[in-house]
């Protein structure tokens, strides 16, 4: 098969993690994404990419119902975590969050201890039945998020008191320690400098033989760098899906070569 014909063709319904079909949603009388329909691969990053205001961040926050918090949003269509109805009435959001973890555009690490930042939510979820066993989520989830040799000594200082990057790799320390199947990642790197970018870049790499990881970047570089798959939004549709090789060097749609190459943006 040739790469075009590839570029909107499903992954095998065994490797799929989560899937949106037929995905509107609107803000009051606004609609902000049309008719959505993206795969998203098991144990692979996933790139959301397209020109600013074009949904990618709106998505996001569908798949782990983020929007539900913003007053007149309304979402239909269907978004399934392991062949689940996410919005089903049956769902705890609450787990659900807990099993879609979110690291944010800006590191936004609790007013409270190095420690208490990453324990918060094992704590909270009953994962831990006692202080050694907090300890060992606490260390393994640091380790994992290539934080834990620069904070062992500090654990009982303030979260905020550490850089922008060691900021954002304590965040997503918080986002693994309880343990989640897929992390959603908007902009993680924007507001960091180069070198510590490059260290939650290859983060995200490593972290992805144990969750599946969408992320929205700005950055092209980015995404042909950190992701498998990529899916290009337009005003609120998903233009083209599929290996992030392909859509770089042989897009099927004139629009996406045309952001890729800078026409439009």
């Amino acid at each position: 098969m040739n790469a075009i014909a590839m570029s909107n063709q499903e992954a095998p319904a065994a490797n799929i993690k989560m899937r949106a079909a037929g995905v509107d949603v609107s803000y009051g009388n606004k609609q902000a994404l049309f008719s959505v329909n993206v795969q998203i691969e098991a144990n692979t990053v996933t790139a959301l990419i397209g020109p600013s205001g074009c949904g990618k961040s709106t998505f996001l926050r569908c798949l782990n119902r983020m929007n539900d918090v913003i007053d007149g949003c309304r979402v239909t269509g269907q978004i399934s975590l392991d062949g689940e109805d996410i919005y089903s009435p049956a769902i705890d959001v609450v787990e659900l969050r807990a099993r879609v973890g979110m690291v944010f555009q800006k590191p936004n690490p609790f007013p409270k201890s190095i420690y208490e930042n990453v324990a918060y939510g094992p704590r909270i979820h009953g994962l831990a039945d006692s202080r050694a066993e907090l300890d060992d989520i606490v260390e393994a989830s640091l380790r994992r998020a290539g934080l834990i040799d620069e904070v062992r000594e500090r654990l009982d200082e303030p979260g905020t008191g550490l850089s922008g990057g060691q900021q954002q790799r304590l965040c997503i320390a918080r986002a693994i320690a309880v343990e989640p199947e897929v992390i959603l990642m908007d902009e993680p790197c924007s507001a960091l400098d180069p070198i510590a970018t490059a260290k939650v870049e290859e983060l995200i790499d490593e972290l992805r033989a144990r969750y599946t990881i969408v992320i929205v970047t700005h950055s092209m570089q980015q995404a042909a760098r950190v992701s498998q798959r990529t899916a290009f939004f337009h005003l609120g549709e998903v233009l083209e899906q599929g290996e992030t090789g392909q859509i770089f060097t042989n897009p099927v749609d004139g629009r996406t070569q045309a952001y890729i190459t800078g026409r439009i943006g």
